[in-house]
């Protein structure tokens, strides 16, 4: 397994998954029917692993803590995250479990997905070798609904990486459950960077409006970042609201947008950006993530995402 921590910038605790992708669906999936996807796609999963892989991809270090099942998938995760350079040697085997895979099933505007937990739900804290911080400069920690081991010590954890110096972001992604939960609210007090969607921000924060979701979520995080897919993106920092427009792009597969948002959001913010460049890199990585089946294909390199943005400037 590659190990580069010693030159890494961000921590990862996470799942990891295979995302099996039927793409280009011209009708959306119902039970009791067949419809036909203009392409299918077998590639690395899970939001950490997107949110990962598009730092890794914009030249960020990035150590990687998670479990997997001594299966093909397994190695497939591994396999996948250590060609793009990033330090899988914390990443536990066991021979006991399988690894998670998740079906999408895609069109251009949205997705269903199914996934089957396997080894996300066993991730515990006595997998983490909270040393491995040391040396870093951020913490991300994602998914909270599906690693339910993990879920009593995401808090820890942020305290830990604080205590260490590293700066911390968090995105709960989706409750399957479509219920507020408090404890997610303890884990957003302890973050300086908290993402949301829109629906889950509003749930969250118990109001229809966005922006008082926002401003409410804002007295417990440091900075509050709303993705509103292609609509772009608002941020909550300090009192202060500061929103970004989206990028028009030929959508094929919106799977992993926002950790790829994500990704770009804290590769700015490691920069010194201030917020509203920090949105704009975020929307124009999670619009690029569109641009091909999977979320890690179609995430762009610096110079890539740095000529996008000259020419998204030049055409205003």
């Amino acid at each position: 397994m590659a190990d580069t921590s010693k030159t890494n910038e961000i921590v990862v605790i996470g799942e990891l998954n295979v995302d099996l992708i039927a793409s280009g669906l011209l009708e959306k999936p119902a039970l009791g029917r067949e419809i036909l996807a203009t392409d299918f796609t077998t590639t690395l999963g899970s939001a950490s692993a997107i949110f990962a892989s598009g730092a890794a991809r914009l030249g960020r270090g990035v150590t990687f803590i998670s479990r997997v099942g001594e299966d093909e998938f397994g190695r497939f995760c591994v396999d996948s995250l250590a060609a793009k350079n990033m330090s899988t040697e914390h990443i536990k085997i066991d021979r006991r479990s399988k690894t998670g895979a998740t079906m999408v099933l895609s069109t251009a505007e949205d997705r269903a997905l199914v996934t089957f937990l396997g080894a996300i739900s066993e991730l515990s804290f006595d997998d983490v070798p909270v040393a491995i911080m040391d040396g870093h400069r951020h913490l991300h920690l994602t998914s909270y609904y599906l690693q339910t081991a993990l879920q009593p010590d995401f808090s820890r954890l942020m305290r830990a990486a604080r205590e260490k110096g590293l700066t911390t972001s968090f995105d709960p992604n989706s409750d399957p459950d479509q219920k507020r939960n408090e404890n997610v609210l303890e884990v957003a007090g302890q973050t300086d960077i908290l993402f949301l969607n829109e629906p889950e921000a509003k749930l969250l924060a118990g109001t229809d409006d966005v922006l008082d979701a926002g401003r409410e979520l804002n007295r417990r995080a440091r900075t509050v970042v709303i993705k509103l897919g292609a609509k772009g993106s608002v941020g909550f920092e300090d009192g202060k609201i500061v929103s970004a427009e989206g990028f028009r792009v030929e959508a094929i597969d919106t799977t992993g947008a926002g950790d790829s948002f994500a990704a770009g959001f804290v590769h700015a913010i490691l920069d010194g950006r201030e917020l509203k460049e920090c949105l704009t890199i975020g929307n124009a990585c999670g619009a690029l993530s569109t641009s091909k089946p999977g979320g890690t294909d179609g995430q762009p390199s610096l110079a890539e995402l740095d000529q996008f943005l000259a020419k998204a400037a030049a055409a205003k």
